[in-house]
C-alpha cells in the first residue's frame, strides 16, 4: 500500500533520504588497510582506524575519484575547493570519538535523479548536497551473552553520503529514487550497491501535512537496507504520525530505527543539529583542492549512464521504457539482456527481456544471488542460455517446457539444454499425425462436452484445448491443436 492510499486525500507524507554508499575501493579512505567486505572481525583495522595515539590519516585518491564521477553523474556541480571536518559524538563503533566528514564545504551541491513510476511521466528529485566521510564500525549482539562486541573492519571505509530535498511524496516514490541511484552508481563502478551487506544504506526523513501547509516535524528512520524496508518504515512512520496529530498530539522530532520482524519503527534518540556535534575543519587533513581540468578530466571517464542506456534500449529494442528502466536497474543485467537478445533466435527482444524479469528473476529471489553469481556458478552464460531461448523461439519446445528445462540447467549446469530436452521428453509435439490419435481419443471420452459444442455451447472449445494441452504436458503446439479439434468436431 502506497503512503497516498495511506493517508486521506487532504493530507500528503514529505519525505527526504541521506543514501549512505560505500565507495568501491580496495582500501579504506583514510588509511591502506583493506575495505573488503566478509573477514573475520577486526582482521583489517590499521592503527589509523583504531585511532591510536599519533596516527595520521591520509585522503585516498581512489575514493576522490570516484566521488568526483558520482558528482557528475548525479548532475551535481562540483566543488573545487572542500574541507574535511570532525564532526564529534561518542559511539562503542567510533573509536576516535568523532566521525571525519563534510559539512560547510563538501565536495557536491546540486543535482538531481530522474525517477519514473510504472504509469506515470518522469520527474526530476533535486539533490541537496554529496559529501564524503568514514564509516563507523558495527556492534556485533549476541556473539557473547550479555556483552556487546565491536567489528571495527568497516571503520573508516569511505561513504558517500547524498542528501535529496524533501521532494518524494510516496514510499513508492522513495524506492524508485534509491533504485534509481543505486543503478547511477553501479554503472559508473562507485558502489557495488549491496543493500543486505550494508554497502548501500538510507536514513529516512519523513513528516506529514495536509496539503499545502507548511512542513511538519519530521522523524528520521536510520540504516534502511533494503527497498522493501525503506516502503514499508515510511508508510507505518507516515500513519503514525498522522495518528497523533489527529489525536491532539505532537510529533518529537527524533531518530528512529525500524523493526523489520514487527513493521514498525521505534524512538532511539532525540534527533541531534548539526551544531550538537561541534563541527570543526580536521587539523589533520588539509583542505581538498582539485584543479578544473582534473574534475573535467574525470567527467570523460564516465560510462554510459543508465537514463542514456534506458533510451538506447527503447529505440534499438523497442521495449517499453518501464521494461528497460527494470532491466537498466542493473549494469550487468542490461548487458546480460543485449548478449541474449543478439543470441535468441525465434524471439523478439521484448519476450526475452520478459524471460529475465519473470522466469530468470524467480530464481535469484528463491536462491538469494544476484544474477552475476547465478549466472557463474550454473553455467548461465548467453551462448547456454541463448539456446535454451532458441529452442523456444524456433518452437522445439513450448514456453512451459522452457521453465522446466531451465529448472534442470541449474541441476546439471554441465548439460546442454537440447540434451536435457530429450532426456527429458520435452520436444514439442508439432507432427498431425502423432497429435491425431490423442484427440481423437480426448473426443471418446468426452462425448457430452462434443455434443454440447455441436449444439452451439462455442466455449466448450476451449476447454478441449486446455484438455489436449494438458494430455499432451504441454509439448502440443496450440495452433495444431486448435486446427485438429475443429475438423475434427465438425465432422
Amino acid at each position: 500500500m502506497s503512503s497516498k492510499q495511506i493517508l486521506p486525500n487532504d493530507w500528503e507524507v514529505v519525505i527526504g533520504l541521506e543514501v549512505h554508499a560505500q565507495l568501491s575501493s580496495s582500501s579504506k579512505l583514510f588509511s591502506g588497510a583493506t575495505s573488503k567486505f566478509g573477514l573475520s572481525p577486526n582482521e583489517q583495522v590499521s592503527f589509523i582506524d583504531s585511532a591510536m595515539p599519533g596516527m595520521l590519516p591520509f585522503v585516498n585518491r581512489v575514493c576522490v575519484d570516484l566521488a568526483i564521477m558520482s558528482a557528475h553523474a548525479l548532475c551535481g556541480s562540483v566543488s573545487l575547493h572542500s574541507v574535511f571536518e570532525r564532526k564529534h559524538y561518542f559511539y562503542a563503533d567510533l573509536p576516535q570519538g568523532y566521525q571525519i566528514s563534510q559539512l560547510k564545504e563538501p565536495l557536491m551541491r546540486g543535482g538531481k535523479v530522474s525517477i519514473a513510476l510504472e504509469g506515470e511521466s518522469s520527474r526530476d528529485i533535486s539533490i541537496e548536497r554529496m559529501h564524503m566521510e568514514q564509516d563507523a564500525g558495527k556492534s556485533l549482539h549476541g556473539m557473547i551473552a550479555g556483552r556487546t562486541c565491536v567489528d571495527l573492519n568497516r571503520s573508516g571505509v569511505g561513504l558517500l553520503e547524498i542528501v535529496s530535498q524533501p521532494e518524494l511524496r510516496s514510499s513508492e516514490e522513495a524506492s524508485a529514487y534509491v533504485s534509481k541511484l543505486r543503478s547511477i552508481l553501479m554503472s559508473i563502478g562507485a558502489c557495488d550497491g549491496n543493500m543486505q551487506d550494508g554497502s548501500l544504506r538510507v536514513d529516512a526523513n519523513v513528516s506529514v501535512r495536509r496539503a499545502s501547509a507548511p512542513l511538519g516535524t519530521r522523524c528520521e528512520i536510520k540504516n534502511l537496507n533494503s527497498l522493501r524496508f525503506l516502503r514499508q518504515a515510511i508508510s507505518y512512520e507516515a500513519r503514525r504520525q498522522h495518528e497523533i496529530i489527529c489525536g491532539g498530539g505532537e510529533i518529537e522530532q527524533e531518530t528512529r530505527l525500524f523493526d523489520s520482524v514487527k513493521g514498525i519503527t521505534r524512538g532511539m534518540r532525540s534527533k541531534e543539529e548539526a551544531h550538537d556535534y561541534r563541527y570543526f575543519p580536521d587539523p589533520d587533513i588539509p583542505p581538498l583542492s582539485l584543479s578544473e581540468s582534473y574534475v573535467e578530466g574525470l567527467r570523460a571517464k564516465l560510462p554510459e549512464l543508465p537514463d542514456a542506456r534506458i533510451s538506447r534500449l527503447v529505440s534499438s529494442y523497442a521495449l517499453p521504457a518501464y521494461t528497460a528502466g527494470l532491466l537498466s536497474e542493473d549494469k550487468y543485467l542490461s548487458d546480460y539482456f543485449e548478449e541474449l537478445a543478439s543470441k535468441a533466435e525465434g524471439l523478439s527482444s521484448k519476450d526475452v527481456a520478459n524471460w529475465l524479469l519473470v522466469e530468470l528473476s524467480f530464481y535469484l529471489r528463491e536462491r538469494d544471488v544476484s544474477l552475476s553469481a547465478l549466472v557463474s556458478e550454473y553455467n548461465l552464460g548467453s551462448a547456454r542460455t541463448g539456446e535454451l531461448l532458441s529452442l523456444i523461439g524456433n518452437g522445439k519446445i513450448s514456453a512451459r517446457a522452457g521453465k522446466e528445462v531451465l529448472a534442470q540447467m541449474l541441476e546439471q549446469p554441465d548439460t546442454s539444454p537440447a540434451s536435457l530436452v530429450a532426456e527429458l521428453g520435452l520436444e514439442r509435439l508439432g507432427d498431425r499425425a502423432d497429435l491425431l490419435p490423442i484427440l481423437e481419443g480426448l473426443l471418446r471420452d468426452n462425448e457430452s462436452q462434443v455434443a454440447s459444442y455441436r449444439s452451439g455451447k462455442s466455449a466448450v472449445f476451449g476447454w478441449f484445448v486446455g484438455q489436449a494441452m494438458s494430455l499432451t504436458k504441454g509439448r502440443a503446439d496450440p495452433k495444431i491443436v486448435g486446427e485438429l479439434l475443429r475438423e475434427l468436431l465438425s465432422g
